[in-house]
């Protein structure tokens, strides 16, 4: 049996579809990514399997229990950590730690071999107000607090928006360290370049999944060559580019432009047609899930 099982699951507010006819699974001990921008559906979809609210249609299960039949049971067993800060500020690191343990009737002492790795970073500020903590340190906090209870399935809604680039890291060495507990871990993020840290992952979009995969299953199913070409004028470059024979899309990643062609395209009649460019530089690239992600999304 599947730690999450989801089968239709829509959502609307209002005018507004949040999700639409979303279905996948997650293994048991998987950690799986949703990754997608604002909009795509993740915190509503989080919601939905944390039984914070219902569906408009569609079913879904948590370690076995239905999302709206048996909330009491899943709530018990899962580990939620929202994308906004959600601890008490007012309260110290230990006080919050001890609080989220007596709401799910155990101790800290009964889950500290679990949340040690990640607690020892903190507990020198053990005293410290939530509130007064950096953006690394309230992460890691309420990761702890969502593991207190040593739950089965681990909900992590963007948790590492608005941190720096090293906690970041560190972050997603912890998800590897608790997946090897055996803990089934969703995570959201809209981050690309995390999602290669995850076993499998669900490119999302305004509701809906677009592709599910390995994260190199997602880029292996990239079938068109790939450039990279920039110039001094980078802003000319694309607008001409875009219209040249055999391109079918050219869009800014980074330094570069990203140029997606088809079979028609020649690129030593490309760099003649191009000759008056100054400082021209084109080059065969391998594809990221980043343009995975544009060209399903351009669909």
């Amino acid at each position: 049996m599947n730690a999450i099982e989801v089968h239709n699951l829509s959502k609307s507010y209002g005018k507004v579809q949040a999700l639409d006819n979303v279905s996948f699974s997650v293994e048991r001990g998987e950690l799986f990514g949703l990754i997608g921008p604002d909009g795509a559906g993740k915190t509503t979809l989080f919601r939905l399997l944390t039984t914070l609210i219902s569906p408009d249609s569609g079913r879904a299960e948590v370690d076995g229990f239905d999302i709206v039949k048996n909330y009491h049971e899943i709530r018990s067993c899962v580990g939620y950590m929202p994308g906004r800060f959600s601890l008490y500020p007012d309260l110290s690191v230990e006080e919050n730690l001890n609080f989220f343990a007596a709401l799910f009737g155990v101790t800290v002492e009964d889950s500290y071999e679990l949340i040690a790795p990640i607690y020892k970073q903190i507990e020198p500020f053990r005293t410290r107000r939530a509130g007064k903590l950096s953006g690394g340190m309230k992460q890691k906090l309420a990761l702890s607090c969502a593991l207190i209870h040593r739950p089965k399935v681990l909900f992590l809604d963007e948790p590492t928006t608005g941190v720096d680039a090293v906690s970041r890291s560190e972050f997603w060495d912890m998800l590897s360290t608790l997946k090897e507990h055996g803990l089934t871990i969703l995570v959201s993020t809209p981050y690309m370049d995390e999602a290669s840290r995850c076993d499998r992952i669900a490119l999302c979009n305004e509701g809906r999944i677009l592709s599910i995969n390995t994260p190199k299953g997602i880029v292996s199913g990239f079938d068109r060559q790939l450039y990279g070409i920039k110039s001094k004028n980078m802003f000319a470059l694309l607008e001409r580019a875009r219209r040249s024979e055999g391109v079918i899309d050219c869009y800014p990643f980074g330094e570069k432009h990203h140029l997606i062609t088809n079979e028609v395209f020649d690129i030593e009649q490309f760099k003649i047609q191009f000759c008056d460019v100054k400082d021209l530089e084109i080059e065969p690239i391998e594809p990221t899930i980043e343009d995975v992600f544009i060209k399903l999304m351009k669909r």
